[in-house]
């Protein structure tokens, strides 16, 4: 199925639709309402965390168990990476201490291997972090709307973006308004 690209009458792509939400409750009334009417790509935004909208979204946790196995195995690369690093390096370059070879023994790799561990752990998470937040991202469309910027002090907002396959600029209108919204304004790109 092709998807259909809006523009305004000014030729400017759409983005999406956003609305304006009385209070948390309504907005999750309206999350609940927007899920249900089978939409994929949309948001809701507000000013503080809103206990429970990961379900009224039917957000579940799908992507954590991969995630964490990757750092696992990044911690496991950077802590063996740490040990054979010392080891070779020892044995190309042997020092004799207290009349053996340091190659053999293990206890001094120790804390390079865990640290090597714990930075490549880390590296992991934050590139994770940044691929699953979508970022770097510079600009958002939302970032447009005077209304949106109110978003980190007192308002509740919705966004459902064009890109979905289900948008329809009236049809996705008429159901923000049933679901309780305030204000819908139409987001440009």
């Amino acid at each position: 199925m092709a998807q259909t690209t809006y523009e305004t009458e000014s030729g400017a792509k759409v983005f999406g639709l956003l609305a304006e939400f009385a209070n948390p409750y309504t907005l999750t009334e309206g999350a609940k309402k927007v899920r249900d009417a089978g939409y994929k790509k949309w948001d809701t935004h507000s000013p503080f965390a809103v206990h429970e909208m990961e379900e009224s979204m039917g957000i579940e946790g799908k992507a954590i168990a991969p995630m964490m196995m990757v750092i696992g195995l990044a911690a496991v690369f950077g802590a063996s990476g740490g040990y054979f690093m010392q080891w070779i390096i020892n044995y190309d370059y042997s020092i004799v201490v207290q009349g053996k070879p340091t190659y053999q023994a293990w206890e001094p790799f120790i804390p390079i291997t865990f640290e090597m561990g714990i930075l490549c752990t880390a590296f992991a998470s934050l590139l994770g972090m940044l691929a699953f937040n979508g970022l770097p991202r510079h600009h958002h469309p939302l970032f447009s709307s005077d209304e949106f910027l109110r978003v980190s002090d007192d308002a509740f907002f919705l966004s459902i973006e064009a890109a979905d396959a289900k948008f329809d600029p009236d049809e996705t209108r008429k159901l923000l308004t049933e679901a309780g919204a305030t204000n819908i304004e139409l987001i440009q790109e």
